[in-house]
């Protein structure tokens, strides 16, 4: 079996298995429109001897922010196999190449919406971000309320201002994509709708919802609000519609406070299991990590499993300076601990899944010890806890 990034000339064969795989049908024209954007660079095959495809995947190279820094991530979609060389380990070996490939961008962390959770777990990706979906009654919506400052409808969408105000609410959570231009073009503003800007008193724009209705329902494909004030005018905005619709429905992060702040909270809500990530280099991605400060230097020895990604395979001491810069370094002689490091049986010993979940997932230490998914010294669990920095997980894209 060859392992290799596609050319153009597999174009035909890769559509064709993508239309397969995910059932849908291609004009010829939407063929040729396709065929315009493709970026052969960024799929991957595998080809049995004949030269023929048996699986396909995408690899997007993106960004994402992860406690308020920006990391490079690798982005898995549109994971594809023909029935017949299912079962053979096609993905499999696709998978762990494009491992190694993310590593060598300097891609540490990689991300996938999986269609089915336990398949994906078996190469170290693990459930990182859920989301809420609200489907609301007109009747039940928040209550109109006077604020300072104005909401704006947008006829035409102003890519620049709505990325800053994008980028300014995302930043707020972990998972989130940066969006380019491209991105906006090509994924955002493909769907049909109208956009709303609110402005605040200075003319500053702070938040935006973009919404579509049809048949008597208003549906949210895109809410950004970065300030309190900004929230509650884009919801005086959507119930100035109640004349028109009967419900809305929208997805929002997790920790999302609508609910406690309705004089009515009974209404549906969703929690959707969503993304899944994976700490593509461990070493790497603890020294860019934000960690939280301490009073002095700290350690922790940890002993990391990865069956899929060797370099992330062994004993290391994880170590924060005062200011929460972290290093990971790799233990070569497990003899060679010194004091204060502790002995290797006294190690904090987890999986790259666990870890993933701890540093990108907002799952704590204590809680991933309590259900056994990591193990060691009470006060070593207790120390990664308090380097930890909480932060939810969101993501508003699909890819």
């Amino acid at each position: 079996m060859e392992i290799r990034q596609l050319t153009m000339d597999d174009f035909e064969e890769r559509m064709a298995l993508s239309q397969f795989a995910f059932q849908f049908q291609l004009t010829p024209e939407s063929l040729e429109s396709r065929r315009k954007k493709y970026l052969p660079e960024q799929d991957w095959g595998a080809f049995d001897e004949n030269g023929e495809m048996l699986s396909a995947l995408m690899l997007i190279p993106l960004e994402t922010w992860i406690q308020g820094k920006l990391f490079a991530m690798g982005g898995i979609a549109g994971v594809a196999t023909w029935p017949e060389a299912r079962r053979q380990g096609c993905v499999s070996k696709l998978l762990v190449r494009t491992l190694e490939t993310m590593k060598n961008n300097g891609q540490t962390i990689s991300m996938l919406h999986p269609f089915a959770f336990g398949f994906y777990r078996k190469f170290g990706y693990e459930f990182t971000i859920e989301r809420k979906k609200y489907t609301i009654e007109t009747r039940k919506l928040p209550p109109r309320l006077e604020t300072p400052g104005q909401v704006k409808r947008m006829p035409k969408p102003d890519i620049e201002l709505l990325n800053a105000v994008y980028t300014a609410y995302a930043s707020l959570y972990s998972g989130t994509l940066v969006r380019t231009w491209d991105w906006w073009e090509n994924r955002i503003l493909t769907k049909t709708g109208s956009f709303a800007v609110y402005y605040n008193e200075d003319d500053k724009p702070e938040g935006y919802v973009f919404y579509q209705i049809e048949s008597g329902k208003m549906t949210i494909h895109d809410w950004a609000s970065t300030t309190e004030t900004s929230r509650v005018a884009l919801w005086t905005f959507v119930g100035n519609h109640d004349s028109m619709i009967t419900e809305t429905s929208l997805v929002a992060a997790i920790d999302d406070p609508l609910p406690f702040l309705l004089a009515d909270p009974r209404v549906k809500q969703e929690v959707i299991p969503y993304f899944m990530s994976r700490i593509v280099d461990a070493e790497a991605f603890v020294g860019q990590y934000p960690w939280a400060s301490g009073a002095r230097e700290e350690a922790v020895s940890l002993r990391l499993s990865d069956a899929h990604a060797p370099w992330n395979d062994g004993l290391f001491r994880l170590v924060w300076s005062a200011d929460g810069e972290g290093r990971l370094m790799r233990v070569e002689d497990e003899g060679a601990l010194s004091a204060g490091w502790g002995t290797p049986e006294e190690a904090v010993a987890c999986d790259i899944q666990a870890l993933t979940a701890m540093l990108a997932g907002n799952r704590k230490p204590s809680l991933l010890r309590e259900v056994g998914r990591i193990s060691g010294p009470e006060a070593g669990i207790a120390l990664l806890e308090r380097r930890i920095p909480e932060r939810t997980t969101h993501l508003m894209d699909f890819f």
